[in-house]
């Protein structure tokens, strides 16, 4: 199937509303494997540093367990290894992509009409949200016209939620549901003490990495079970927020949104 006008597939794997698992990513988790650096994969795949990097803590997030264990190292080689998990989801997509190219050939053999190919398509949703984690439903508190959701995000961290009732009776939700929450890096407050009484959720870590811009910087917290948080913060607070130092991020429950399958 090499000939122009004949029928290809692009195997997505989806988790949850926004995990998108494509071959690209997968190339990236294959290429840190051999290599055993993220940013050697990055070179490998004509990928920026930072884009190789982005890509893995989406991966981390989006999956119930990470897929690549990476130490601190930057743009000139950390260590990094592709976890058991990891290495199960890379045989997962080739296994799937193996039986789609057979299926495909089959299709095509079949159609049989030149126009038969405008059958097949593909889906994709995208988001402005910097951060989207995902997690499980462990309550659900009504309170008139809105009801409070809390997401069990594995290692001991939770994430509330404030939605509508409707929203949440249109969502499905329920104790035991997978979900994600979305999180625009704006929305994220980084204080290295917390205050003694808040109603916004908090969660605490350590500065991974930071990357200062003009007006503002985007800094990177490490979370429990590889998960990360992205912030942006105005530059001249960023200098506050080193790497390697602990910190907690507050988070609006109005300011989450959930996502579902």
């Amino acid at each position: 199937m090499s000939e122009a006008g004949d029928l290809s597939a692009s195997l997505i794997l989806r988790r949850g509303a926004l995990a998108r698992v494509g071959l690209e990513r997968i190339a990236l988790v294959e290429a840190v494997a051999e290599l055993g650096s993220i940013s050697a994969a990055a070179k490998r795949l004509g990928l920026s540093y930072k884009g190789a990097w982005d890509a893995v803590q989406a991966l981390n997030n989006l999956f119930d367990a990470p897929l690549i264990a990476a130490s601190a190292g930057g743009k000139s080689g950390g260590a990094a290894q592709v976890t058991a998990r990891g290495h199960a989801v890379i045989k997962a997509f080739r296994d799937m992509e193996r039986e789609v190219g057979a299926a495909l050939s089959r299709l095509e053999a079949g159609l049989a009409s030149e126009d038969g190919a405008d059958l097949f398509w593909s889906l994709g949703l995208r988001t402005s949200a910097r951060n989207a984690l995902r997690g499980t439903v462990v309550a659900l508190a009504p309170a008139g016209v809105t009801v409070e959701v809390r997401l069990a995000l594995g290692g001991g961290l939770e994430i509330a939620s404030v939605i509508t009732r409707r929203s949440a009776e249109e969502l499905g939700l329920a104790i035991g549901r997978p979900a994600v929450a979305l999180i625009k890096s704006s929305f994220v407050r980084l204080v290295a003490e917390p205050p003694a009484a808040s109603g916004d959720n908090r969660l605490s870590g350590v500065v991974l990495d930071r990357e200062d811009g003009e007006a503002a910087s985007e800094i990177v917290v490490a979370l429990a079970e590889g998960k990360t948080l992205v912030a942006t913060v105005a530059r001249d607070l960023a200098g506050a927020f080193e790497s390697g130092a602990g910190v907690h991020a507050l988070i609006a429950p109005s300011d989450v949104i959930l996502a579902v399958d």
